[in-house]
């Protein structure tokens, strides 16, 4: 048996496993992608591609390609008796937060637009191979891996990352525990073509009874997914289940005429969160750290934040321009959002699910007068956009999280602005640390960056940079990931330096944006 070597041994090729894979091979990190799965899914149960993640692909040049398949969703529909009774708009949502909405974009079809750009890249997954045991040595991990029934080979790699979902073999290797609880209702899914009011491209959602369903639009304009749950006797047969099965709802609800079912299946929902996301060399990511009810389409898309979260970490240490306390941060900041967000989807399924005439009635007949109402707030519509689109995610406790400037902090995402050449996330492309500053730089600071190779974004001031909570003429360092590591007014070179070395970094040359950019000024 010979042993292969590499940085990262990627355990599972989701979407979470393939955009890790992705960011670490454009940083010439050696990566090495697993999956026990002969070939890839050709259905799949996730579609909400969230606003934040839009974002984050800018940076791996993805972004344009997701909007070019995926749907525009407009609106969501609640359905109380039989009709649509309320229409939330989704247009000009979130138009001063990101420059993306709600986006349907469906994983089997998101996992392979990844994997062609992985091997755009040089790099490759390796189907039909899992993983057997590892164990940890002193420089990193010594893996046993076996492709189909054959004869088990040796991989040693610095770190290893769990991407293998919610049944995780790297989370039982490691030790780790899944503590939480599963939810009663059998959940269905069915990808079907069909005709009917509920077929117009929009999100719809039926309150009549305590069996949640909801149909969300494709591409394909005649085709929907149908996502519902069942709570009754017919749960106990769920490996027997059909679509006639649990076609009479939809079909008498929401007037729907299914011509044809191209995909059915069901499943149990859990809700829990590993005790740990970090063992040693080895890493939990996605479903193998995190479980949690689909309300809100939140879970491939906090995988895929968990995995550029990571990835740049891993990078950093790798090249030896950070120490190893720079990976506890992926666990103390990850785990402490998982923790919220499975809480929160869990009150809202319960509520969205609720059985009795109280919550019978709540659905019928508050819900429909209620809703209308709130989201004439404008507050409240920014605020659930926010929530929905993960642009609330903050590292605020983190280590690596330092300083204020107008209502900006250490920890806080990048706010999103227009500027005289596009938007501030234009910025972004690329994936090494840069300064920004909302106004005018000073030659000090300039000079400190460029000594460093750093990118220097300077924005000519606006007063929109003032509401978005900028403050003039002040300092931002920001992470790979496009979070606020620094905060600080006035611009200080020496400030930066104090930052870096107590955590140990010694970042250098940067990868520019654009060399022309570097410094920028508009």
């Amino acid at each position: 048996m010979t042993a292969s070597q590499t940085d990262v041994l990627i355990v599972g090729a989701g979407p979470t496993g393939l955009v890790l894979a992705l960011w670490l091979v454009r940083q010439g990190v050696r990566v090495r992608l697993i999956d026990k799965a002969a070939s890839a899914a050709n259905h799949s149960r996730a579609l909400a591609v969230q606003a934040r993640t839009l974002e984050l692909y800018r940076q791996l040049d993805l972004t344009d390609s997701v909007l070019a398949r995926g749907l525009r969703v407009g609106g969501l529909n609640l359905w109380v008796r039989g009709r649509a009774q309320v229409r939330v708009p989704f247009e000009h949502l979130g138009a001063q937060l990101s420059p993306y909405g709600p986006l349907v974009f469906p994983q089997d079809e998101h996992e392979r637009l990844l994997a062609a750009r992985l091997e755009s890249l040089g790099g490759q997954i390796e189907r039909n191979t899992e993983l057997i045991e590892y164990r940890e040595q002193a420089a990193g991990v010594s893996a046993l891996l076996r492709q189909g029934t054959g004869v088990p080979e040796g991989c040693t790699a610095r770190y290893l990352a769990g991407c293998d979902g919610a049944s995780s073999v790297v989370r039982r290797l490691c030790g780790a525990r899944f503590p939480g609880g599963t939810y009663q209702q059998l959940f269905y899914v069915a990808d079907v073509e069909a005709s009917g009011p509920a077929v117009d491209g929009e999100l719809h959602i039926d309150l009549d009874e305590a069996d949640f369903l909801a149909i969300f639009p494709l591409r394909d304009a005649a085709r929907i997914r149908l996502v519902g749950t069942i709570g009754d006797e017919r749960a106990a047969r769920a490996d027997s289940l059909q679509f006639s099965d649990v076609s009479e709802r939809a079909i008498a609800h929401m007037h729907l005429q299914v011509s044809r079912v191209h995909w059915f299946s069901t499943y149990r929902v859990h809700h829990r969160v590993s005790d740990r996301f970090r063992q040693g060399r080895a890493f939990l990511l996605g479903d193998a750290a995190h479980i949690h009810s689909p309300a809100g389409g939140q879970g491939m898309n906090t995988g895929i934040g968990d995995a550029i979260n990571l990835a740049w970490k891993l990078a950093a240490v790798t090249a030896g321009t950070a120490p190893d306390s720079l990976l506890d941060t992926y666990q103390s900041e990850r785990r402490a959002f998982a923790r919220r967000l499975v809480a929160t989807t869990d009150k809202i399924f319960t509520l969205a699910t609720a059985e009795g005439a109280l919550a019978g009635f709540i659905r019928l007949h508050i819900v429909p007068l209620l809703v209308p109402a709130l989201f004439q707030l404008a507050s409240l519509r920014t605020f659930l956009f926010s929530v929905a689109g993960q642009l609330l995610i903050e590292y605020g406790d983190s280590p690596l999280s330092e300083g204020k400037a107008g209502r900006i902090k250490g920890g806080d995402r990048l706010p999103w602005v227009r500027t005289a050449a596009g938007d501030n996330l234009d910025a972004l492309r690329g994936s090494g640390w840069q300064v920004h500053v909302y106004g005018e730089p000073h030659a000090s600071l300039e000079a400190w960056c460029q000594r460093r190779g750093w990118p220097l974004q300077g924005f000519a001031w606006q007063d929109a940079y003032a509401r978005a909570g900028f403050a003039r003429d002040a300092m931002y360092l920001l992470r790979p990931d496009g979070y606020v590591a620094l905060a600080a007014y006035p611009q200080d070179p020496q400030r930066l330096e104090r930052y870096l070395l107590a955590r140990g970094l010694s970042v250098g040359r940067q990868p520019a944006v654009d060399d022309e950019r570097v410094p920028h000024h508009e």
